[in-house]
């Protein structure tokens, strides 16, 4: 057994005992495996083992990874996960299967363009920002600017709106993230109640070090990396 698979085989054992702490069905959780810094074969062999979504960090660096995964990327659904600039969005609309950090009417925008000219409707979440770090990225919940993204994504048919997704902050007590993601939980409904044309499915937060935290509050993904793959070297969130 390689190393990944008895980490995979750990992981799942840990999100199957979380769902039963919190009432609720395994099924009811997707696991998104985080692949960024980590090279195509770790990839390779994680669909291997029956994972395909995967989470990357940078338009950059996927686009080297994709040409490497060659015939295996058909079987992988691969997003985006890391801040997008606007520039970018061509490039990450023709390269990722959704975006999973949408945080403004002008990458909307962009993205909307890139996907019709691309011929698909691309998935997104919107990325809120739950938490007061500076390197934090997403929109702020109460802002005009979330308000305005709200309403202007019906228009934009070639996005298709999947959910939220936000990041807890770091290095905090349990009380502080799971207030964090509770409150992702409570901004899905609220919003979901007032945005009738959009779908919010979707509830994108967790990882590593708190994903047990977030399936009591409602996750429905969770993303992992460091658990799945081990460490990595930090770098910029920046796509």
């Amino acid at each position: 057994m390689t190393a990944l698979a008895e980490k995979f085989g750990k992981l799942e054992e840990a999100i199957a005992a979380a769902c039963r702490t919190a009432g609720r069905r395994r099924e009811e959780v997707e696991l998104m495996a985080v692949s960024k810094t980590k090279p195509a074969e770790a990839m390779i062999e994680a669909a291997g083992l029956g994972l395909r979504l995967f989470g990357e960090n940078r338009v950059q660096e996927f686009l080297s990874k994709a040409a490497e995964l060659g015939a295996k990327r058909e079987s992988m659904e691969c997003h985006l996960i890391g801040h997008l600039q606007s520039n970018k969005a061509a490039r990450a609309a023709e390269l990722f299967d959704g975006i999973d950090s949408l945080d403004s009417v002008r990458l909307a925008e962009r993205l909307n363009d890139a996907a019709s000219k691309c011929g698909k409707r691309l998935p997104v979440l919107i990325e809120v920002k739950l938490s007061p770090e500076e390197t934090k990225a997403g929109v702020d919940p109460e802002s005009e600017d979330a308000a305005r993204l709200l309403e202007a994504l019906p228009r934009h048919t070639h996005l298709e709106m999947q959910g939220l997704m936000t990041i807890a902050p770091w290095g905090v007590a349990e009380d502080e993230t799971r207030v964090c993601f509770r409150r992702l939980r409570e901004l899905r409904e609220r919003w979901a109640a007032t945005h009738s044309k959009l779908h919010f499915d979707v509830l994108s937060m967790g990882m590593s070090g708190d994903f047990r935290i977030a399936i009591e509050e409602g996750a429905t993904r969770i993303r992992v990396g460091t658990g799945l793959f081990g460490a990595r070297a930090r770098q910029a969130d920046e796509a």
